[in-house]
C-alpha cells in the first residue's frame, strides 16, 4: 500500500477521483435529471462534496498518523484545493442561481442571513489557505506563521457545519447535519486530544 501512495500515477488518480462529482453534476445538468428545482439541487450538491471533501482533507493527518503512513501528506494540497474548488462551485451556484449575479442584492443578503454570512467567512478563509498553499508563500510568510493560518481549516470546519445548521433550521432536517458534525468533531477532537497529550506533535 505504502508503494503505491508513493507511486506518481496516484496523486492523478486521486485527483481525478476527486473531480468525478463535478463530472457526475455535468451529466445530470446534461440529461435534465436535477428534479423540479435544478438551482437548488445544484447549490445543495456542491455545498454537499464541499463538506465531504473538508472531511477528506482534515482526515489525511489522523490516518497518516495513526497507520504511519507519512506518504499521505503528498496529497493534502490538493485534497485542500479540490475543497476550495468546491466551495467556488457552491458560492457560484448561489450566486448565479440564487441571486442572479445581482451584486447589490448579494452585499445586502450576506449580513441579513445567518447562514450566508458564516458560509461567506469560510469561503474567505478558504481562499486565504488557497492563495497561500504553495511553497513560495511558506518561504514569503516563513513556517510557523504559514502553519498558524493554516490552521484556519479548524475555523471553516466550526463554520461550515454552523451554515448547514442555519441553513436547515428553517425545515428542521437537522440528520444530515449531525452526521458532517459528528466526523467533524471527531476529527478535530482527535487533534486536540494529541495536542494535550503531545503539544510539539499538533
Amino acid at each position: 500500500m505504502r508503494q503505491a501512495l508513493r507511486h506518481p500515477a496516484t496523486w492523478w488518480a486521486l485527483l481525478v477521483l476527486g473531480l468525478l462529482p463535478m463530472a457526475w453534476l455535468g451529466g445530470q445538468i446534461w440529461q435534465d435529471q436535477l428534479g423540479a428545482n435544478p438551482a437548488e439541487a445544484l447549490i445543495r450538491a456542491t455545498g454537499d462534496w464541499t463538506l465531504r471533501s473538508l472531511c477528506v482533507v482534515l482526515a489525511v493527518t489522523p490516518l497518516r498518523q495513526l497507520l504511519a503512513w507519512p506518504e499521505l501528506v503528498r496529497f493534502r494540497r490538493m485534497l485542500g484545493l479540490l475543497t476550495f474548488f468546491y466551495v467556488c462551485l457552491h458560492l457560484l451556484c448561489y450566486t448565479w442561481f440564487d441571486m442572479g449575479f445581482e451584486w447589490g442584492d448579494i452585499v445586502q443578503d450576506i449580513p441579513k442571513r445567518p447562514f450566508i454570512l458564516v458560509g461567506f467567512s469560510a469561503f474567505l478563509i478558504l481562499l486565504a489557505l488557497a492563495a497561500t498553499s504553495f511553497n513560495r508563500a511558506i518561504r514569503w510568510l516563513g513556517a510557523r506563521r504559514w502553519q498558524a493560518l493554516h490552521r484556519g481549516i479548524y475555523v471553516v470546519a466550526v463554520l461550515a457545519i454552523l451554515h448547514f445548521w442555519w441553513m436547515r433550521a428553517g425545515k428542521q432536517n437537522f440528520a444530515e447535519v449531525l452526521v458532517y458534525a459528528a466526523i467533524l468533531i471527531g476529527l478535530l477532537g482527535w487533534r486536540l486530544a494529541r495536542r494535550m497529550r503531545s503539544p510539539s506533535s499538533a
